[in-house]
């Protein structure tokens, strides 16, 4: 064999060995692939989720509240309960909290003695009385109220004279404020459909069609729409909104489609900001991206969201009226590791452990400075929180270069390396959050309400729903009870003037309403 044959063979034999290697990579990541969705597939149908601590807690709660079920049926009604004696010690039952202070009291006197239970006498004085308070619940009561005008005439020049009628929260009045109130609530706050509300009322006796009931819900929503609109200026105000959206099912044609509720969440508490907090819904048909440039089309400032392509068009140079600043948001990030350390032997994940350690140290300094002024936070991210962040970048570009492209761990790391500017956005400005939970707490309520609605019946439907969503949601950030502002606003707001109609906003409601039940 001459020495160019030999040279040959070995060039042959070279990329046979280099073929033979890319083979195996390829089945390894399709193995470590194969792995990583078996386990995530697993995790999800019988461990415990990333952060489903709330679960977990419930079925604590239910255990606990069965055990303190059996505990008392075991004990009888007769036993006394004031402890249990268990092995040498006594269990004291913890003290109990006295009935709200707020509820009206009834008092049910028991006839005292007429004679002494020892001698006989009947020369008893009363020393005092002992009280005992159980609390009751008493059925939803109906009524009518009548608004009577009486008419007048004069004697002296036979003028009638009569009071002016009074306006209604919604035309032709056959509904009150409270009734308003509670369907607007139940549909929307309470997730409560309006056959399921017209059920109920019948049950009580009071027969109410749902055409009925859905006429009053469009007819409030039209009296209430200068308040939406006041919020919607409000949130549209700020220097940095939470934005965020969640899929709702829409009917269209005997079928659904996948239609869009968005949100946009002014809070600036997080930075001892002095402005009320606010949510803002949209609904549209689709996730296209030109629903959020819509929907800020004349406003600039701070946006916190996650990676959704459709915000991108926002943070582009030459955007009017001035591009976006992206923040983006660390709990998306944190999540995308700590699924992957939470899944064990399953795959190898010692990198996606020490990047979840890595980022906890950075979110236990913001929770001491959350609350603080802006430029206080400022501050001690500069001086504690920088070199977490900046050595969190360090370590990831070094471990990322180890690392092949179809990493499980490598994508969540790139997740963060190819968005780094707007992951460190937070160190040189003080009110940027370092999450969107903001946005997200504003739609958990709307995917817990699809379950039981399970879609909006239309397209016009969904967006009356943002709107009251809106209102509902605004409410409780300023914590004021959706239905009991419901019910005032709805009685004073076609007598209200117009120029004034910023004091039933929810935030100046609560301020002159100090005796309101809070949510």
């Amino acid at each position: 064999m001459t020495s160019a044959d030999v040279l040959e063979e070995n060039a042959r034999l070279r990329d046979a060995l280099a073929e033979e290697r890319a083979a195996r990579t390829r089945a390894e990541l399709e193995v470590e692939h194969l792995k990583l969705q078996i386990a995530k597939l697993r995790r999800e149908q019988y461990g415990r989720s990333s952060e489903r601590g709330a679960h977990l807690l419930e079925q604590l709660e239910l255990q606990l509240e069965e055990l303190e079920t059996a505990t008392a049926e075991s004990a009888g009604p007769g036993e006394a309960d004031d402890g249990t004696t268990v092995r040498g010690f006594t269990r004291r039952k913890p003290k109990r909290a006295p009935l709200p202070a707020h509820l009206p009291r009834e008092r049910v006197v028991l006839p005292g003695p007429e004679f002494c239970s020892c001698c006989g006498g009947d020369k008893l004085v009363k020393l005092g009385e002992d009280v005992t308070e159980s609390l009751e619940l008493v059925p939803r009561q109906w009524k009518v109220v009548q608004t009577v005008r009486e008419k007048f005439s004069c004697r002296a020049c036979e003028t009638i004279s009569q009071p002016p009628a009074p306006h209604h929260a919604i035309p032709r009045g056959r509904a009150g404020p409270g009734l308003l109130a509670t369907v607007l609530n139940d549909k929307f706050a309470m997730h409560l459909p309006l056959t399921r509300q017209s059920r109920a009322f019948a049950a009580e006796g009071i027969e109410l069609d749902v055409s009925t009931l859905a006429d009053w819900v469009g007819a409030c929503c039209a009296t209430l729409r200068p308040l939406h609109e006041r919020i919607r200026a409000h949130v549209l105000a700020a220097e940095r909104l939470h934005g965020d959206e969640t899929p709702v099912p829409v009917l269209a044609r005997k079928k659904t489609v996948k239609g869009r509720i968005w949100t946009y969440v002014r809070d600036d508490r997080p930075f001892a900001g002095s402005d009320p907090p606010a949510a803002l819904y949209f609904y549209s048909r689709d996730r296209a991206g030109r629903h959020p440039r819509g929907h800020l089309e004349v406003w600039s400032g701070i946006l916190q969201a996650d990676a959704y392509s459709g915000f991108n068009a926002l943070y582009a140079k030459g955007r009017q009226p001035a591009p976006l600043i992206e923040a983006s948001c660390w709990a998306h990030s944190r999540r995308k590791f700590f699924e992957l350390a939470d899944l064990g032997k399953a795959i190898r994940a010692p990198m996606a452990r020490d990047a979840v350690r890595r980022i906890d140290e950075i979110f236990a300094i913001e929770a001491e400075i959350n609350g603080d002024t802006a430029e206080r936070r400022r501050g001690i991210r500069r001086a504690r929180v920088r070199p977490l962040v900046d050595d969190l970048g360090k370590w990831m570009r070094t471990e990322r270069a180890k690392l092949s492209s179809g990493s499980a761990v490598a994508k969540a790391m790139d997740y963060m390396l190819k968005r780094w500017p707007s992951f460190t956005a937070f160190l040189a400005d003080g009110r940027i959050c370092l999450t969107n939970n903001a946005a997200e707490r504003a739609l958990r309520g709307i995917a817990v309400g699809r379950r039981n609605w399970t879609f909006a019946g239309s397209d016009r439907g969904a967006e009356r729903a943002a709107a009251v969503y809106t209102l509902i949601e605004t409410a409780r950030l300023n914590d004021v009870d959706p239905r009991a502002w419901f019910e005032d606003v709805l009685r004073r707001i076609n007598d209200h003037p117009a120029k004034a109609i910023d004091q039933l906003l929810p935030w100046n409601w609560k301020a002159a309403t100090p005796n309101n039940i809070a949510a």
